[in-house]
């Protein structure tokens, strides 16, 4: 096995372990605002990406058509 997969695989005693340290340092009522945080930022990422998408429907005018 790869030492850089190693990570990837995480069981359930890691993950518990995981969510108790995120609660000792957060504490519960901050997890809420960090998780709305983290939600608009995904948000506002995919509108951006989106936006910078080329869109292909678009007709583009010919210089006949100005006329």
């Amino acid at each position: 096995m790869n030492s850089l997969m190693l990570p990837l695989f995480v069981g359930p005693t890691q993950l518990i372990l995981i969510v108790v340290v995120v609660l000792l340092l957060f504490g519960g009522r901050k997890i809420p605002e960090l998780m709305r945080g983290l939600g608009s930022g995904i948000k506002e990422f995919k509108d951006a990406s989106k936006d910078d998408e080329p869109d292909t429907n678009k007709k583009v005018p010919k210089e006949s058509d100005k006329e």
